[in-house]
């Protein structure tokens, strides 16, 4: 699968400041699992889904989800409350690595990216790092994945940030499947069909 979706030229395409904000081995590391674009074809919704039924269809499909994301992912949870001095906010998708030993933070955006996400996701990771982390484990990454992006404004929004964040996007499926295409009923066939279905309920009335 890995293959066919072509990883080789995905893997480690996003951008991020993960050379300015993390130790050399930890940012080569942290490059490496972050894939651009990530390939969320497993999905069904459409293009103009919001950023709820993104977040949704990826939980529910969530095995795919992590195979796509790939080794060293673990689920915590979606829209994961935290608390800040009374005030509620909840990240969209939280995970920790197995291998770099961190929380990774994801914001979903069904977008382009706008230099205001990196300002958001700046706050989740410090909340993550004050509240959830603890001295063993390493600072904590936040991957924006949005529906399209402009190479210099991410790296302008990117250029003060202290904390690891990376910026990606994802694509949904085309169309569907030709075997599926063929399975399914024309235009004219469904307006018979409603056609002798009216037929049927009025003859029966009558």
């Amino acid at each position: 699968m890995q293959i066919e979706t072509n990883l080789y030229t995905r893997q480690g395409g996003a951008i991020t400041n993960f050379e300015r904000t993390l130790p050399g081995l930890d940012s080569d590391l942290a490059h490496q699992i972050i894939k651009d674009p990530y390939n969320f074809d497993f999905l069904t919704i459409t293009e103009n889904a919001k950023e709820r039924d993104l977040e949704k269809a990826l939980v529910e499909r969530i095995r795919e989800f992590l195979l796509e994301l790939g080794i060293g992912f673990a689920f915590v949870g979606s829209q994961y409350r935290l608390e800040v001095e009374g005030d509620e906010y909840f990240i969209d998708l939280l995970f920790y690595h197995l291998k770099l030993h961190c929380y990774i933070v994801i914001d979903l955006k069904v977008t382009e990216f706008k230099p205001e996400y990196s300002g958001k996701m700046n706050f989740y990771i410090s909340a993550v790092n004050n509240l959830l982390r603890t001295d063993v484990e390493n600072p904590t990454l936040g991957i924006i994945l949005c529906r399209s992006k402009k190479k210099t404004v991410v790296e302008f929004a990117l250029d003060t940030v202290h904390n690891p964040i990376g910026v990606s996007t994802y694509k949904l499926r085309d169309g569907l499947p030709s075997t599926l295409q063929e399975c399914l009923p024309t235009v004219e066939q469904l307006e018979m069909e409603l056609e002798a279905a009216i037929f049927e309920l009025e003859n029966g009335q009558d």
